[in-house]
């Protein structure tokens, strides 16, 4: 199975568990009278359209180059992970506003509803269904080194966090009595800001993407071994490297010997791509500049 058939598949899986998810949360926000289970179902709705949007730009950035991109059409993946981390805001925000107007109404003396007990089972269904779609996820993107299905695993993950701080409001307020419906919103606010967290830690990746940001210093650092490894050449220097999507691109100078002919030069070049295409995947681009060792008279 092909790459990106491999993330349409995952994501399918995926989606297919939001919509789910999505039906039986807001029946049974509406059936058990919990606002917070009906704020969960429209935190799983946020998924199930995150999903639609991995499956629509990873189509667009399998496409090959062309004459308008001629490093391909990976940064639309980045896009993608910037979107869901966005996504993840939006999400984050909401609940913690939610539940500091719920914590507001409580302490001006207010009586927060008591929920039923349908609703805590829908909480509980969607932690572990949650979990079990993160894992999936999360695992089957690291094998892919896909970033955005890495953010769309974080996704599943915060849906589960929702849903944590869901069961813990529901069951508290289900078994401790009314006095004890505030820690649903508590729960709300602590599971927001840890969204926020998570958020800040994929628009921090992407957005560096989508500006060019070097690689870290230890794979360049890997990239200069791999040139060093050539006895022939020397003094690599002007090493330029970026992420296009789930591929990157190494461009860097080096020295040989002025006196060798056009043919050996390109064939060490070409040796030195070959390399580095073995170590960094098929899909790396690599421009190698050669230059002169200029003898002393």
């Amino acid at each position: 199975m092909t790459r990106n058939k491999e993330i349409y598949r995952v994501t399918l899986i995926g989606s297919a568990g939001n919509a789910v998810l999505t039906a039986c949360k807001l029946t049974a926000g509406i059936l058990g009278g919990s606002s917070a289970m009906i704020a969960d179902a429209v935190h799983s709705l946020s998924d199930f359209v995150t999903d639609l949007v991995v499956l629509i730009f990873v189509s667009i950035s399998a496409k090959p180059k062309d004459t308008s991109h001629d490093y391909g059409h990976g940064k639309f993946e980045t896009i993608a992970s910037f979107l869901i981390g966005l996504a993840l805001v939006g999400a984050a925000i909401g609940i913690a506003v939610s539940g500091s107007t719920k914590l507001l109404a409580w302490w001006n003396g207010e009586s927060l509803e008591a929920p039923g007990l349908i609703a805590l089972w829908a909480a509980l269904l969607s932690i572990a269904v949650k979990e079990l779609l993160y894992q999936y996820t999360a695992k089957k993107g690291k094998a892919l080194n896909s970033q955005v299905m890495i953010a769309n695993a974080w996704h599943h993950r915060s849906d589960a966090l929702s849903s944590i701080g869901a069961a813990i409001g529901i069951g508290g307020a289900v078994w401790l009595g009314e006095r004890w419906t505030v820690l649903d919103p508590l729960a709300s606010i602590i599971v927001g800001l840890m969204l926020v967290k998570v958020a800040w830690e994929l628009l921090k990746q992407s957005t560096g993407e989508l500006t060019e940001q070097s690689l870290s210093d230890e794979t360049e650092r890997e990239i200069i071994t791999i040139i060093q490894s050539f006895p022939d050449v020397q003094e690599p220097h002007n090493l330029h490297t970026r992420c296009i999507g789930n591929s990157i691109a190494i461009e860097a100078h080096v020295r040989m010997d002025g006196n060798k002919s056009l043919a050996e030069v390109h064939e060490r070049a070409s040796a030195i791509e070959r390399k580095l295409k073995e170590h960094f995947g098929e899909q790396t681009h690599v421009s190698i500049h050669m230059e002169p060792i200029k003898h002393k008279k």
